[in-house]
């Protein structure tokens, strides 16, 4: 009788390989969060309401209005992410042009994005060091366009545009909005997110979605 080799654990700090990772990943039915990041595994702590689940709610309702009426346009929650080789996130949000628009992902056959995705947003709170920092330069390095950190203890946000291979910051406007270089009419008034303002971020990116740049932007999906 062969006997079946059983599947080893999924732990933070192991190294593996992509396909090892995805078949550990899937085996440890207990982990509700893991990332492959430069070849490393590095397993979600639970997420503490106010710190994660809440800013993660406010992000969510932001880009599912802007999503729910752009077309080409799509949008996941902590979806697992192929990037490359040696890297598999699970963003806390990406926003990105379907496929057949255009945009820089592809689904695979077994149902995982595959590629860069135009827009990533992470809710950084004790994973802040990675989100700041390695994961960061990955995404730089894979050509995501536009990468936001909101670093939830310190309640505050960093939004990125990739420049020349580079990031740099995008800088709020004099009325506090910043506006996506990448979708236009995605427009977020900062200090109305971070203190729960929900009702005034939902208008300021109904306003976006009204502005000529998102009329044109959208024509390309028509």
């Amino acid at each position: 009788m062969v006997k079946t080799q059983a599947i080893p654990p999924l732990e933070s700090g192991d190294r593996l390989t992509r396909p090892e990772f995805e078949r550990r990943y899937e085996a440890a039915t207990h982990i509700r969060k893991a990332e492959l990041i430069e070849g490393i595994v590095y397993v979600a702590s639970p997420l503490r309401h106010e710190q994660h689940g809440k800013p993660h709610s406010r992000v969510i309702t932001w880009l599912g209005v802007y999503q729910a009426l752009t077309p080409g346009v799509d949008l996941s929650v902590e979806p697992t992410v192929r990037l490359d080789l040696d890297n598999e996130p699970q963003p806390d949000a990406v926003l990105f042009i379907e496929p057949a628009a255009g945009g820089q992902t592809r689904l695979s056959r077994d149902g995982y994005i595959e590629g860069s995705p135009e827009l990533i947003v992470e809710i950084a709170a004790s994973s802040v060091s990675i989100d700041t920092g390695i994961k960061k330069q990955v995404y730089r390095r894979n050509g995501v366009l536009e990468y936001v950190i909101w670093q939830s203890y310190e309640n505050k946000l960093e939004w990125f545009r990739l420049v020349d291979g580079e990031y740099q910051l995008l800088a709020p406007g004099a009325d506090g909005i910043i506006r996506s270089q990448v979708f236009p009419g995605l427009w977020l008034a900062v200090e109305a997110l971070l203190n729960n303002q929900m009702a005034r971020v939902l208008e300021v990116v109904q306003e976006g979605l009204k502005s000529p740049e998102y009329a044109a932007f959208v024509q390309r999906f028509v």
